[in-house]
């Protein structure tokens, strides 16, 4: 943070606003869920989006999908990217099946039908892209009802997304303008590291 914040140029106060408004506008949350995923990702989302991710975590995200996929931050980065393709629900389905993994037994049969009834039926309101033998194999094992029963599905969600979605992220202008947020960043702190440093001198003469 700046010392001195009256005699800094204007540049280095600018920075920061501009660097938290644009992550905030990256990072919108995607539209509600069920009602019981609801606040664990309006959580999740206001925890992202008050840090900007620095260099290191982008470049991991540019290494390998699997980096994206373990963090928050990635996920809702790519989330956002996946909103812009109109494909934002074979994100919302990958973590619907995460969240299926963690239900209670108790619950599993209901939950089971829901995530099957919004994301994997034919014509369901959020259908994902799953090929007709593996929709088939799901709502058997839905019907048997298991923590695995969306597993292969889920799968070959992951696997269209890292494939497909995921090669377009890379050169897409959301981590272009990430990556160059972080360069700005970095060359606005060099500047008011040295207006800060020619102040306190200037103070001691």
């Amino acid at each position: 943070m700046c010392k001195g914040l009256a005699t800094l140029p204007a540049t280095c106060l600018k920075s920061a606003k501009d660097i938290k408004h644009k992550i905030s506008f990256l990072l919108q949350k995607p539209e509600p869920q069920a009602a019981d995923q609801k606040e664990t990702k309006e959580k999740t989302a206001t925890a992202a989006a008050k840090r900007l991710p620095d260099a290191a975590e982008v470049e991991k995200w540019k290494e390998s999908f699997s980096h994206v996929m373990t963090s928050d931050t990635g996920r809702l980065v790519f989330t956002s990217f996946l909103r812009s393709e109109f494909s934002q629900e074979n994100m919302d389905f990958w973590i619907a099946c995460e969240d299926y993994k963690k239900t209670p037994s108790s619950k599993l049969a209901s939950r089971a039908k829901q995530i099957y009834q919004q994301y994997v039926e034919a014509d369901a309101p959020n259908e994902v892209n799953l090929d007709a033998a593996t929709r088939e194999k799901t709502k058997q094992k839905v019907e048997s009802t298991s923590p695995s029963c969306f597993d292969e599905a889920q799968k070959m969600i992951y696997n269209l997304m890292e494939k497909d979605s995921y090669r377009r992220f890379l050169k897409s202008k959301l981590i272009q303008d990430l990556c160059g947020k972080e360069m700005d960043s970095a060359l606005e702190k060099k500047t008011c590291n040295w207006a800060h440093n020619r102040q306190v001198l200037a103070g001691g003469a």
